[in-house]
C-alpha cells in the first residue's frame, strides 16, 4: 500500500434494522475507501459491527465526520480510531481453538486466562449459546484464533490445554489455522 494510506477502525452499535451495512459500506465506498476486515453480528436486539477501513489519508479524514453524521441520523453509537497497517508476525504460529461445554459463567475468562498466562495472544474470539439437540440443555461454544510464540512447544501446550479443559468438563480441540489471519 502507498505510504499516504490511512487506516481507521470503526465500531458501530445500534438497534438491528435492515440497511445498516448498506449505509455504512456506501459511505465508505463513496469516499474511495476500502473495507479491509470486518466483524458483524446481531446480539440480542442490537446490531454490532467493527470495520477496518483503509484509503488515502485525505479521504479517510473526509470519512470521519461523515460517519458521525450517519450515526446521529440513524441513532447509532459510533466510535472510530486511527490505526496503522498490521505488521506481519513471523515469530508466531496461528492456531484455532474450538470448545463446547454446558453453559456456565466464567468459561471465556478461564480460557482467556489460560492463554494470557502463557503469553499467547487471542486474535479472534467468537461465542454462541444454544440448546442441546435432544435435552435442550444450554450449551456454550467458543471459537478462538490464537498466535502462539514460535518458541512454545506445541505438543506440550496442547497436552496442558486439553488436560485443563478436561478438568473444567470442556470438550476442546486445538489445531493449526488453515489460513493466515
Amino acid at each position: 500500500m502507498p505510504q499516504d494510506d490511512a487506516y481507521l477502525v470503526i465500531s458501530v452499535l445500534g438497534e438491528d434494522q435492515p440497511g445498516i451495512v448498506d449505509r455504512l459500506s456506501g459511505l465508505i465506498y463513496a469516499r474511495d475507501c476500502n473495507i479491509c476486515d470486518s466483524r458483524m453480528a446481531v446480539l440480542g436486539g442490537e446490531f454490532a459491527v467493527i470495520l477496518l477501513v483503509e484509503g488515502p489519508a485525505a479521504r479517510v479524514a473526509d470519512l470521519e465526520p461523515a460517519l458521525q453524521e450517519l450515526a446521529q441520523r440513524h441513532g447509532l453509537t459510533l466510535t472510530s480510531r486511527r490505526t496503522r497497517a498490521r505488521r506481519a508476525g513471523s515469530d508466531t504460529l496461528p492456531y484455532v481453538i474450538r470448545a463446547v461445554a454446558l453453559d456456565h459463567p466464567g468459561i471465556v475468562h478461564r480460557l482467556a486466562h489460560f492463554f494470557a498466562s502463557r503469553g499467547i495472544n487471542i486474535e479472534q474470539l467468537d461465542t454462541e449459546r444454544y440448546a442441546a439437540a435432544h435435552t435442550g440443555a444450554p450449551l456454550f461454544a467458543i471459537h478462538l484464533r490464537v498466535n502462539i510464540p514460535a518458541g512454545v512447544r506445541i505438543a506440550e501446550l496442547r497436552e496442558t490445554f486439553l488436560d485443563f479443559c478436561d478438568e473444567l468438563n470442556i470438550d476442546a480441540t486445538m489445531e493449526p489455522a488453515s489460513r493466515p489471519a
